[in-house]
Order: structure tokens, then sequence, then C-alpha cells
């Protein structure tokens, strides 16, 4: 059996202890902050950024990992004699997995799989925790990617905004969206669907928007094993009954907090899950 090395980018927001459990490698997009340039998971804190944000007012913005740094991490890893499979957030978002591919095709005859998980966030982590859990079982590199294109497709998520002001600003929503969510008590429920950002519903209040993901989070039929993501960055009214709802029906979910790339877009006060069905 081959050594697996898996590595994925700081959008992916898994929590420490899964990421120390299966070894997994992290590399972080940059967080740009008026006149300063942070590491995602590293230098910052998605509460602390948020903070910065609303007290400076500053803009922020992200910048995607290079393909220079891609090509260190893979060298590091091809050196030691590890298979390497690298699973990044969404092409549509951003450029970091054209930079992965990029750094790949740098070397000849080197073991690099590199995936475009057409998701974000718990989108992409529930994957490359897939691809972890498939790693541990013995199963090879080839065998983990097949696993996982037949799995990208049933990523399903439902996410809970307060706000759709910074998705609006950071280009990952379109204006006319955002003027439906800028409605007072408006709440505007999202997926990611093929790479992209779109509108599911929306609902006026917390509790209905509550509501409808528990329905169709019901009706999707999540794959039995398989956990829930439960994501959420700074929203009560949703992520408490959300959280309550899991538990009483035992369902098996990983508490998630939303990362500083993925919190300049979506802002504060969103929740949601994210689930294979």
């Amino acid at each position: 059996m081959s050594k697996i090395k898996i590595i994925t980018d700081s959008t992916c927001d898994l929590p420490k202890d899964i990421l120390d459990k299966y070894d997994i490698d992290v590399v972080p997009l940059i967080i740009n902050l008026g006149d300063e340039s942070y590491l995602d998971g590293v230098d910052i804190h998605i509460n602390t950024l948020l903070r910065k944000m609303e007290r400076d007012n500053c803009k922020a913005f992200t910048s995607q990992v290079t393909p220079a740094r891609f090509h260190e991490v893979y060298e590091r890893y091809i050196k030691e004699g590890y298979s390497i499979l690298s699973i990044h957030l969404s092409s549509e978002m951003s450029g970091t997995y054209h930079s992965a591919c990029l750094a790949r095709d740098s070397f000849e005859n080197s073991d690099i799989t590199v995936i475009d998980s057409r998701n974000v966030t718990s989108g992409l982590g529930i994957l490359v925790l897939k691809a972890a859990r498939l790693m541990k079982e013995g199963m090879e590199v080839k065998d983990i990617h097949n696993k996982l294109m037949e799995y990208i497709p049933r990523v399903s998520s439902l996410l809970g905004f307060e706000s759709l002001d910074n998705l609006v600003k950071g280009g990952r929503l379109s204006k006319t969206a955002g003027i439906i969510g800028s409605i007072l008590g408006i709440k505007i429920v999202l997926e990611i669907k093929n790479g992209k950002i779109l509108v599911k519903d929306k609902f006026r209040g917390s509790k209905k928007a509550m509501k409808y993901i528990i329905e169709n989070f019901e009706k999707s039929g999540h794959v039995s094993g398989e956990p829930v993501m439960l994501l959420h960055i700074e929203n009560k009214d949703i992520y408490h009954p959300l959280k309550q709802y899991l538990e009483d029906n035992d369902i098996d979910y990983i508490n998630n907090e939303v990362g500083c790339t993925v919190g300049i877009h979506s802002g504060p006060k969103a929740c949601g899950i994210f689930y294979f069905s």
C-alpha cells in the first residue's frame, strides 16, 4: 500500500481535531485587510477579522494559493515518497484549483491527483473527510479519486443568511439577489450547486428559514452513516435549533465554524448544513 498525503486548502473549514487525526495538510489562502495580509487559519481568527472589518471599515479580500506555493508543498511530500491527493474549492469561485493543476504539471512522473470539489467550506470539508476515511480503510489514490467523483454531485447544502451584502460585494452572488436579501426581515436560504452559490428560497424570519432547511434535509434523504456538517458564523437563531434537531434525531454531525476566507464573503450571521444525499 502506497503512502498517501491528502492536501486541501483553508476554505475546507474542517475542525483542527479532524485535520490532526488524518494528518491532512491545509494550504492557506491569503487574507488581505487594509494594508496587512494574513494566512487564513494561521495568523487571524474569523471573529477578529469581522471585528476589524467592522471597526476599521477596512476593505477585505482574499488571494488564491499560488502555483509556487503548491509546488513547494508537493515537492516536500514527493521527496518523502508520498502519493498526493489534493482536493480544493470550486474552480468557479477561485483560481486555487488551477494553481494546484499548474503545480502538478511542473513535476514529471509524480503521483499527484488534483480534484475540483465543485464546492467550498464544509462542502469541500465533507469530501476531504470522506477521502481521509477511505485512505484509512486502505484504498489507493485512484480508487479514492473515483469514489469522490461519485460523491461530489451528492453534496447537498442549505445555508441561511441574514445579509447577502458581502456575497454581492465579493462577486459571489448577483446584485438582484442582494436586493432581495436587503428587505427587512427577509432571510435567504442558499445552496451550492455545480460549483456556484445560488438562491434556494427566501422567508420572512429565521424560524421559517430553519423549518425549510430541516424539511428539505428530510426530503433529500441524507446518506446513513455519513456525518452532517453543521456550519455557522455568529447565527444563534438558526444554529441552536438545527443543532438541537440533529441531536434529538441521533444524527452524527460535525460542528464547523466558518473560516476567514469564506467569512469575508459570507459576512456574519450565517448558518447551515452540508451532507451527502
